[in-house]
């Protein structure tokens, strides 16, 4: 009786402490699809609504959209609530005066992404100027996510980003960021982007920073994958043993 007691309790101990755990992984297995994430968007106001339609009603994203190679998503969106309040790109920077609309991303598995978006006024380093260091933001995250699709566990970190920067991003534009793979060894993949004023059919946009990046698979990254598993394999047996109390208290009452 002690001993069932001393497992149960035990059990429910781990349960308490692997309660965050549990909850960010039933999290992401109920996350939008790809799909849903650009169905489920609404804006929030008139001026985001006019930035989402000219994002959309682009030539450049019309000609992805009829492209069945191209994958269309707004990735923050796919984000659990719980982890998008604390994120830079899905949620700090996410907002009027700053980037209105999440970015409308394209990815060609394998290959090559494209993201469209509007970098409004509150962003600046110099007056008027978008700031260095959002465009490095937006490179870093752009790339990664490119990357990422090639590498086993589809996870990785940033191992170096060197970038050049060729103009002053004007504040208040549309911009597109363009990113391909270049070379694929194992853990490791290396991907090359660049970010440009959008432009039309007419002309091209302006380049205003070019970058080229390695990332690499840390060798945790399937364990994690394993440690999952081992998650629900103990609120499995939590419930077992909770499901064996009425049994055991019976037993004990007779």
């Amino acid at each position: 009786t002690i001993s069932a007691f001393s497992i149960f309790f035990t059990s429910a101990g781990f349960l308490l402490a692997t309660a965050p755990a549990i909850a960010s992984i039933l999290a992401l297995m109920s996350a939008p699809t790809d799909a849903e994430s650009v169905a489920i968007y609404h804006t929030a106001d008139e001026v985001a609504a006019a930035i989402n339609e000219y994002i959309n009603s682009h030539p450049l994203s019309r000609s992805l959209h009829a492209n069945p190679a191209w994958t269309e998503s707004r990735p923050h969106l796919r984000y659990p609530d719980s982890q998008r309040k604390h994120s830079l790109t899905a949620a700090t920077l996410i907002g009027p005066g700053r980037i209105p609309v999440p970015p409308l991303v394209f990815l060609e598995e394998g290959k090559s992404l494209i993201s469209i978006l509007y970098l409004s006024t509150d962003l600046c380093g110099h007056v008027g100027i978008i700031h260095g260091g959002l465009l490095a933001t937006l490179l870093d995250e752009g790339l990664a996510r490119c990357g990422f699709s090639a590498l086993p566990n589809k996870i990785g970190v940033t191992a170096n980003l060197n970038i050049n920067y060729r103009n002053p991003a004007p504040a208040g534009s549309y911009v597109v960021l363009k990113a391909e793979m270049t070379q694929v060894q194992g853990r490791k993949v290396w991907v090359k982007g660049r970010i440009e004023l959008l432009g039309d059919t007419v002309e091209p946009g302006k380049l205003l920073v070019e970058a080229e990046g390695l990332f690499i698979e840390p060798k945790y990254a399937k364990v994690c994958a394993l440690l999952t598993v081992d998650v629900f394999c103990a609120w499995d047996s939590l419930l077992t043993e909770f499901q064996s109390l009425p049994k055991l208290f019976a037993n004990q009452t007779k």
